[in-house]
């Protein structure tokens, strides 16, 4: 069973991912002219609005799931109007690059704090590496110093794999939506129309399933040998 204040740690900061990346899908759909998710008051960091939406989502599929196997696991959505979407397909590709843009924005000020943390003396390279203990803290166990270490670590690891994660050019994530910034015009018009069948995405979300262990830890370990240069793990 999750230590409890792991728990909290763990729900916390997946709640507070999740909200900055539907915040920004929604505020790049209003910057491109649709103000659907505006309307619902989804370009906010306020995490209500987006649980008011997506309930089981970020509220009891995750909290059930970390109590169960000490990982919330959960979704959530911006809406948007897809008559702007096939008029637009540009503009659709940035709002959907702007949800995971979002979360390696958010990992990448992890790294700089564990950084500059390092730097100051609060935080070094742990004996063991791993999702929750990305840093440690040279303070007391169990103080403040300590804390941070963990919120930090958890704060940097579920970024990273939410980048990863909805990065990934298969329907429904949002890698998908952003193919079309790569394909010309005629070309991602077709793509979106072939992505948003229902079977693509259900083959779509098994294929991730069995990939992303396989992408994330790779991943993670090359951006661990960046914040401690000469220290190896794995």
């Amino acid at each position: 069973m999750t230590d409890p204040i792991e728990g909290i740690a763990f729900y916390a900061v997946f709640v507070f991912a999740v909200t900055v990346h539907e915040a920004a899908h929604a505020w790049a759909a209003m910057k491109g002219g649709d103000l659907t998710a505006y309307a619902g008051g989804q370009v906010s960091l306020d995490p209500i609005p987006h649980m008011r939406r997506e309930p089981f989502g970020m509220v009891i599929v995750p909290i059930v799931t970390l109590i169960l196997n000490g990982f919330p696991i959960g979704w959530a959505s911006a809406p948007y109007d897809p008559n702007w979407a096939a008029r637009h397909p540009r503009r659709a590709g940035w709002m959907a690059l702007a949800g995971p843009g979002s979360n390696l924005a958010l990992a990448l000020l992890a790294a700089a704090t564990i950084r500059i943390g390092v730097g100051a003396g609060h935080y070094a390279a742990p004996d063991a590496i791993g999702f929750t203990s990305v840093t440690s803290s040279l303070g007391a166990p169990g103080g403040i110093a300590a804390a941070t270490a963990l919120l930090l670590s958890i704060f940097f690891s579920m970024n990273l794999l939410l980048f990863l994660l909805n990065m990934m050019p298969v329907p429904p994530l949002d890698g998908s939506g952003a193919l079309v910034l790569l394909l010309p015009e005629a070309w991602a018009l077709r793509w979106r129309e072939q992505a948003s069948q229902p079977f693509l995405a259900l083959i779509g979300l098994v294929v991730v399933w069995n990939l992303i262990p396989v992408i994330y830890s790779p991943v993670f370990l090359a951006v661990i040998g960046l914040l401690y240069p000469g220290v190896t793990y794995g």
